[in-house]
């Protein structure tokens, strides 16, 4: 396991350096995680990691890119949008020569249309978006203050908001609340019946689970061995 760079394009044709996680041998089959977003990616971090380690067990090489304005990412979160997430996952699949996608929870939605593979929990923008104003009014009304949803989205929707910590422009909530999880013959979703017990992305804080990375991992890794 290693970090590498790829070049992650920006608006107007410019290029950043993205830093990803990396089981890389060279191997023929090559998969490529499409992260959970904004809590839910830190939630989830050990259980994805686990599934890479898993996969490179059998012999299957696997990519963990950055997104930008997350992580290690210098870019500033509050002007990114989500079409420019979707174009670094393409352009990680490019980098990496990736043959396969894992997707976890809203990683789905930022997928490159031809390449084949997994989808784990899909979910759509518009719930990300509710579990992190729920996160906000709960936070706000511990604090004396009353907030009210459907105000929040209409403000955020113009002026763009903060919420669970995350700086989102108007145009990233505007998108988001639009995107579903696609349906497409080659992108098989997997659900949480499949991996076993509850999702990690409805704990309280960051946690593990190995049965549930066995499960996942040996789902993609029977589908690109038989």
């Amino acid at each position: 396991m290693k970090a590498e760079s790829y070049p992650c394009p920006l608006p107007g044709g410019a290029a950043a350096s993205e830093l990803a996680l990396v089981f890389d041998q060279g191997r023929e089959k090559r998969v490529l995680i499409a992260p959970a977003l904004f809590d839910e990616a830190n939630r989830m971090r050990r259980l994805t990691v686990e599934v890479m380690r898993r996969l490179d067990g059998a012999g299957l090489d696997s990519f963990l890119p950055d997104l930008p304005g997350c992580n290690e990412s210098e870019q500033d979160l509050a002007l990114v949008e989500p079409e420019d997430w979707r174009m670094a996952v393409e352009a990680a699949a490019r980098h990496f020569r990736a043959t396969h996608v894992l997707a976890i929870r809203g990683g789905g939605l930022l997928l490159p249309e031809k390449l084949p593979g997994w989808h784990y929990a899909p979910v759509k923008g518009a719930s990300l978006i509710k579990t992190m104003l729920r996160a906000r009014i709960l936070a706000s009304r511990e604090a004396g203050k009353v907030e009210n949803a459907a105000e929040l989205m209409e403000q955020g929707k113009q002026l763009g908001l903060d919420l669970a910590g995350w700086s989102l422009s108007g145009e990233m909530l505007r998108q988001l609340d639009q995107m579903v999880p696609p349906k497409r013959g080659n992108l098989i979703p997997i659900d949480q019946e499949t991996v076993g017990g509850a999702g990690l992305w409805l704990r309280a804080e960051p946690d593990e689970n190995p049965a549930q990375a066995d499960a996942l991992a040996a789902f993609v890794t029977m589908a690109l061995t038989a």
